[in-house]
């Protein structure tokens, strides 16, 4: 491990491994842990019995429950998550989260505990070599068997965390380097030799990409979570009014804009809106800012964009050029990027090509919006209950979802008015996901209201965190949008498969009672009368609160562009 480590904290002190680690995370500023106790990690516990003043922990029912709320955490707060686990099952049952987060840009540390360094390699009692398992899921991690090690390991693991494309790391720990004692002197990392996290920026490449902006006719701007991670959304801003172009959000990228603002077109991909499908092939200019050509939002790459000069910013250099040809790429923070491009382009208003995406918005409210939003009779829509938490929230809210068709909906309709309102599970669509990354973001917002919208098929992977919810006490307002299946995966039998639905009808236990076992208040509707009431009900109740919504058990999310399909040819049913 070398790291070229500045900016001493601390004075040195004799003291054991285990109270290091708390030791470090303090000078890295945590207050706040999530994880579940292990013989493992058993000494570092042990020592926070003595932190409970400067580190508050979060006790969740499943390792699987602390990741998650951690990203949520983090995505809500700005900050790195720090999760704990012992070794073995403890460390493989965060791999899931692992994963979830180095795919979306998360910044983790994860502190897992490991058998004694005699051991290792011996098939002990709840040994696994989590490091060669979470390699591919991390951005960086390493196995810690000196106690003298522990203060520069966390600091390099914060450093890599959070620098550059942010991500997680995962640091092991072994249990003799957790009783073993050390001189404690703990300094902050800010430079590892070989790993340059941020591009500088080439004034050619701006210019470049200002010229190909300036010459187009029908230019079109994607955006993604890289404008929020580089907290960039004032210069995001700034460029799209300076050049008047047209603005659509990968899933990740949604409130880096207000959804209400003139130029945000709403959007992109396999459940995106119709017009920034369609045009997406028609644009002379494609600009990518901070977003990766995800499949979901290329559709077939063969047919995605190609009468188009490409523009990309981004800061990962392993982005560019890897699912589409760039004409101009600009590697860089965006927040300076943009800012570099903003003043070489000519300001300019594109307003009849911005009119051709309100025609195709015309359409699609004809077509979908309006029976989704406002039924005239059968079964409550998810849209209508999305449109009714818009209406009592103005926009102000976090929106927390899990993976399916709750998700599109609740993605397509949502109003934002703030960034780092929209946490859900992108790239890596983990069910599950949604119920513990609430509470996480929740925990890191504590002022503002977070609303966990689920399916009934995802709620039930991870429920047992109704008991950490009730333990904490966080008002997180969980919706479930019930409608007795697994509903994308339903859709896509009906759609490709002739209506073999197999297994995907779900039997579900009664939500109400459950939650109320848990001591959280809770109501199950079936009725539209009822809905403006129970969502009204459910955000003025000071504390926690489970709605649940029976919802059309055969609706579909649409558009939809099918696998393998041209984004431009995205169907409307």
């Amino acid at each position: 491990m070398e790291a070229v480590i500045t900016q001493s904290v601390s004075e040195k002190v004799k003291t054991s491994g285990a109270d290091a680690v708390l030791r470090s995370l303090v000078a890295e500023g945590v207050d706040l842990i999530f994880g579940y106790p292990g013989g493992a990690i058993m000494p570092v516990y042990d020592a926070l019995y003595h932190y409970q003043e400067e580190i508050h922990h979060v006790l969740t029912r499943h390792e699987q429950g602390a990741i998650h709320a951690a990203q949520g955490y983090a995505r809500a707060s700005g900050g790195v998550g720090v999760v704990m686990a012992t070794s073995g099952p403890g460390a493989t049952n965060l791999i899931t989260g692992i994963a979830d987060a180095m795919i979306d840009s998360t910044p983790l540390v994860c502190i897992t505990g490991q058998v004694a360094s005699p051991l290792l390699g011996s098939d002990a009692f709840q040994e696994t070599d989590i490091i060669s398992i979470s390699m591919p899921a991390t951005k960086w991690n390493y196995q810690v068997t000196r106690a003298e090690d522990i203060p520069a390991a966390i600091a390099k693991a914060f450093y890599i965390a959070k620098s550059g494309r942010p991500g997680p790391v995962l640091l092991d720990i072994t249990k003799d380097a957790q009783f073993n004692q050390l001189e404690f002197d703990y300094k902050k990392c800010e430079t590892v030799r070989s790993y340059k996290p941020v591009p500088v920026v080439q004034p050619e490449a701006v210019q470049k990409a200002a010229e190909l902006i300036n010459q187009a006719e029908r230019p079109f701007v994607l955006f993604g979570q890289g404008v929020i991670l580089g907290n960039a959304e004032q210069e995001f801003k700034e460029f799209i009014e300076k050049s008047g172009i047209p603005a659509a959000w990968t899933l990740l990228g949604l409130s880096a804009l207000p959804t209400d603002h003139p130029l945000n077109v709403g959007m992109l991909g396999m459940h995106g809106n119709y017009g920034p499908n369609k045009l997406t092939n028609e644009c002379d200019v494609l600009i990518a800012i901070g977003m990766r050509f995800d499949d979901r939002v290329t559709g077939n790459l063969s047919k995605y964009a190609k009468q188009a000069k490409v523009v990309h910013l981004d800061i990962d250099p392993s982005e560019i050029n890897k699912n589409v040809k760039v004409d101009a790429p600009v590697l860089g923070d965006c927040k300076e990027s943009l800012r570099q491009l903003t003043e070489q382009i000519k300001r300019k208003s594109h307003q009849s090509w911005l009119e051709r995406f309100r025609d195709y918005d015309e359409i699609e409210k004809s077509q979908v919006i309006e029976p989704e939003l406002n039924p005239a009779d059968g079964q409550m829509t998810m849209g209508e209950v999305i449109k009714e938490v818009n209406e009592l929230t103005q926009g102000d809210a976090i929106l927390v979802t899990d993976v399916g068709q709750h998700q599109m909906v609740a993605c397509r309709y949502t109003q934002f008015k703030h960034s780092k309102s929209n946490i859900t599970s992108g790239g890596l669509g983990t069910m599950g996901f949604c119920l513990p990354a609430a509470l996480g973001a929740k925990l890191g917002a504590p002022d503002r209201e977070v609303i966990a919208v689920i399916g009934d098929g995802g709620f039930q992977m991870t429920l047992q965190e109704l008991g950490t919810i009730c333990q904490t006490q966080a008002a997180v307002k969980i919706i479930i949008l019930n409608n007795s299946f697994l509903g994308m995966v339903r859709q896509w039998q009906q759609l490709f498969f002739d209506k073999r639905y197999s297994s995907t009808e779900l039997i579900n236990p009664d939500f109400v009672k459950i939650a109320e076992g848990y001591g959280i208040k809770g109501k199950s509707i079936n009725k539209r009368e009822d809905l403006k009431s129970a969502v009204a009900e459910m955000l003025e109740y000071d504390g926690s609160y489970l709605l649940e919504v029976h919802v059309g058990k055969e609706d579909n999310v649409f558009p939809m562009v099918p696998t393998g399909a041209s984004v431009s040819d995205v169907r409307l049913s």
